[in-house]
């Protein structure tokens, strides 16, 4: 449903850190470089989101979905919205109509592996050893057999697939989620899953790897990360806003609920002794 605009949970973090002495004072160091450019919009473009959410009056229905921004963040998803069908959207059309089937499921596999030390690390900080086992066979499955994980051949062996990230790890130790929050191009967040998604993008072992032009495997990466997920949930995406009275409603209770069962392990909701 990730991150489930326009990237459905995809992006996991900034770009930063290149092989490159890039920082945030501008290109190579330089005071005025593109660097320097780029940290100047973005945070105009905070302030701008952070002015608008405190001009939003909640009312009580947004406060009553813990979301106290409805109005910015409804703005934000019609942002989202437009930049998708525009942008992301033909190229998914594109991506499913010429690239066969196969080799899109080998490009999923690969990067589901790749993500696997990231869901290792929050395993162990939830205290899962059996989860974090299986995900440490999984990773040296497919990394060997699979052929750097193109083939998903640890599910065939029968060590089953799960996902974790710090977000869920603090909501584990007790972290509330906070308010709502629709991210420009992110999608839905909240508080919890902003920091969670630092945390994971800091534990990614390849982001450490010294290679030439190094920003552009992270930028890379992630650009096809948000092409595959939105590619395996076009239609589904457009059911649900075909079926909907209100797009925005559903995808933010579509999206809680989605979290609260990756929080719980995929366990059934706990009834209410009340």
């Amino acid at each position: 449903m990730k991150h489930i605009n326009i990237s459905l949970y995809a992006s996991e973090g900034p770009l930063c850190k290149t092989g490159k002495k890039w920082d945030l004072r501008g290109s190579r160091g330089g005071a005025g470089g593109f660097g320097g450019r780029v940290m100047r919009k973005v945070g105009i473009a905070v302030l701008a989101a952070l002015c608008l959410s405190a001009c939003s009056t909640p009312n009580r229905n947004a406060l009553d979905n813990n979301d106290p921004y409805e109005a910015a963040n409804r703005s934000v998803f019609e942002l989202n919205q437009t930049i998708d069908s525009l942008t992301l959207r033909p190229t998914t059309e594109r991506y499913n109509n010429y690239v066969p089937e196969g080799v899109r499921d080998g490009i999923h596999n690969a990067l589901e592996n790749l993500a696997l030390p990231v869901t290792f690390a929050n395993d162990l900080m939830q205290a899962e050893p059996k989860r974090a086992g299986q995900t440490l066979g999984r990773f040296m499955m497919n990394s060997s057999f699979g052929i750097a994980g193109l083939f998903d051949v640890a599910s065939r062996a029968g060590i089953p697939e799960h996902k974790e990230d710090f977000s869920q790890t603090l909501a584990v130790w007790g972290v509330g989620e906070g308010p709502y929050l629709m991210l420009p191009f992110l999608g839905p967040s909240s508080p919890r899953d902003m920091v969670g998604m630092g945390a994971d993008f800091a534990l990614d072992p390849t982001l450490y790897i010294r290679i030439k032009q190094h920003i552009w495997w992270i930028a890379g990466r992630e650009y096809v990360t948000i092409l595959d997920r939105r590619a395996r949930n076009l239609e589904t995406l457009d059911d649900i806003e075909r079926d909907s009275l209100d797009f925005y409603a559903t995808s933010r209770s579509l999206y809680r609920q989605y979290r609260a069962k990756e929080i719980r392990n995929g366990s059934p909701r706990p009834e209410n002794p009340n």
